[in-house]
């Protein structure tokens, strides 16, 4: 069982402190295009229901993608206002862009999003966010479609919702219920780590976040909510589900070739000291040995169909080292991926050339026990042919595990380097509307102040050198700073 943490793996998860602290310990975003109608009914309902229910400081983030009409002025208008308010303006459109440069800039501990119609009972903010504070949980989703949810929509969109979501089950075996309710969080020590993955800008953005923390192994809780539908939704339901499908095609393929290094996302176990260190078994030992038994279950059978249909027109000997080598090439491909985890290229080739030096040694054993049986008998029957070959497969396969494990795939995590952990400097407690400190680097990011814009707002987007959606994001795990109950900020009257 493997139960430390590797090289560039998140750290584990502790409970956020009870108290008030200078930084938020949540961090509210709504993403807008052109809401200047809702945006003002939006956040005084947010902030009186947070300010009235919510035990932690927290932060409302209004973040406008590049708006046409005047709600700049409001957000700007807002912030002024209500000392928990911040506003930024993107100068370019896409909720997954907003999301990911504010979530990227914001030094709470806590992010969460929902849409400006408030669609979702703001009475579930609370059990949203509790076990991300709590340490249960990495990520948490409102569900519409629970058991215990009520929703209220036309037939049209529920249908459309469904399918889907039962695309996302049968295509990327997405386990989650609702990946495009507007009602999500995550911790930002999870999000310093996960967003650099996530490649789209648009409503895909969701989903594709969804999906690589629950390949990775990160815990998603779900919340069933009461959601009641928006009639003047301005979402354009045809060309986001055309974009939805190609996001499904990119991912899926990207996860079939390994192409996403989701290890370091890897989660180590709680805090019980039982589950930190056990002695005297070998690490993976239980999940590879489910994992092998699959795969050579599923290759025993791939192998006798091929045995038989190359029987027909060979001897049996040809017949079982043809039908051996081809199954030997896709039994290592899928032990490779499935059952020791090794994403990507590297290596591939010579996983195989030592997986063909397994395959030579199973075709001694298969055909030893195939002479035995012809010396034994000169025309054996078919039946009793693929019977010796089964018992000669199971000894081969028992051996094949012990070299793939100790040869082929051994587990290097021991002698790898030491964790790098990034630190992280808080925003100043006492200036309103300024952005944390982000620490330099390759392409970092510039937040500051932009004088030109006539809405006077903050601009998150943008680099010292590339843009934004180009720049390089290095891998780095970020340590969340505990929050001190007798910290108190003085802009915080409750």
């Amino acid at each position: 069982m493997r139960t430390e943490p590797s090289p560039g793996t998140l750290p584990a998860r502790e409970h956020l402190p009870a108290g008030h602290a200078g930084t938020p310990v949540l961090d509210v975003v709504i993403p807008v295009y052109n809401e200047e109608k809702d945006l003002q009914p939006c956040v005084f309902r947010l902030h009186e229901h947070l300010s009235r229910t919510f035990p932690y400081a927290f932060r409302i983030t209004v973040a406008d993608n590049a708006s046409t009409d005047t709600t700049p002025l409001v957000a700007a208008r807002l912030a002024a206002e209500l000392p928990e308010v911040r506003s930024y303006r993107l100068e370019q459109k896409g909720r997954g862009r907003a999301l990911r440069t504010v979530w990227s800039a914001s030094d709470a501990p806590v992010l969460a999003y929902m849409d400006v119609d408030l669609s979702t009972d703001l009475n579930a903010l609370l059990p949203l966010v509790a076990p991300l504070i709590s340490g249960h949980s990495d990520l948490a989703i409102g569900s519409r479609l629970a058991r215990s949810s009520r929703v209220v929509r036309g037939a049209k969109r529920e249908f459309i919702s469904r399918t889907y979501n039962l695309i996302l089950r049968g295509s990327l075996q997405a386990r989650f219920s609702d990946a495009q309710c507007g009602f999500k969080a995550i911790r930002r020590d999870v999000a310093q780590v996960l967003l650099p993955l996530v490649e789209d800008t648009g409503w895909f953005f969701d989903t594709e976040m969804l999906v690589l923390a629950e390949r990775a192994g990160l815990r998603i809780h779900e919340v069933p909510v009461d959601w009641v539908d928006d009639p003047d939704s301005t979402v354009h339901i045809v060309k986001t589900a055309t974009d939805d499908l190609k996001g499904v095609w990119r991912v899926g393929r990207a996860l079939a070739t390994g192409s996403l290094t989701l290890d370091r996302l890897a989660r180590p176990f709680g805090d019980d000291p039982r589950d930190r260190e056990i002695s005297g078994v070998p690490k993976g030992l239980a999940r590879q040995l489910i994992g092998f038994a699959v795969v050579g279950v599923l290759s025993t059978l791939f192998y006798l169909v091929l045995y038989s249909g190359f029987r027909t027109f060979s001897g049996s000997q040809t017949a079982n080292a043809l039908a051996l080598l081809v199954s030997a090439v896709a039994n290592t491909a899928a032990n490779r991926r499935l059952t020791f985890g090794v994403r990507g290229k590297g290596g591939a080739v010579r996983h195989q050339a030592q997986g063909l030096v397994v395959f030579g040694i199973g075709l001694a054993l298969t055909s030893g026990s195939l002479a035995a049986l012809n010396a034994a008998t000169t025309e054996p029957a078919h039946a009793t042919e693929l019977a010796v070959l089964i018992v000669a497969n199971l000894a081969a396969t028992v051996l094949r595990f012990l070299l793939f494990r100790a040869w082929v795939f051994p587990d290097r995590h021991d002698a790898s380097p030491s964790t790098v952990v990034a630190a992280h400097t808080p925003a100043m407690p006492n200036v309103p509307n300024v952005p944390p400190t982000v620490p330099a680097g390759p392409a970092s990011p510039v937040y500051a102040t932009t004088p030109q814009s006539p809405y006077g707002t903050q601009s998150l987007y943008g680099t010292a050198d590339v843009p934004h959606d180009h720049q390089t994001w290095g891998d780095s795990t970020m340590q969340m700073q505990p929050v001190h109950p007798n910290d108190h900020d003085p802009r915080d009257a409750r």
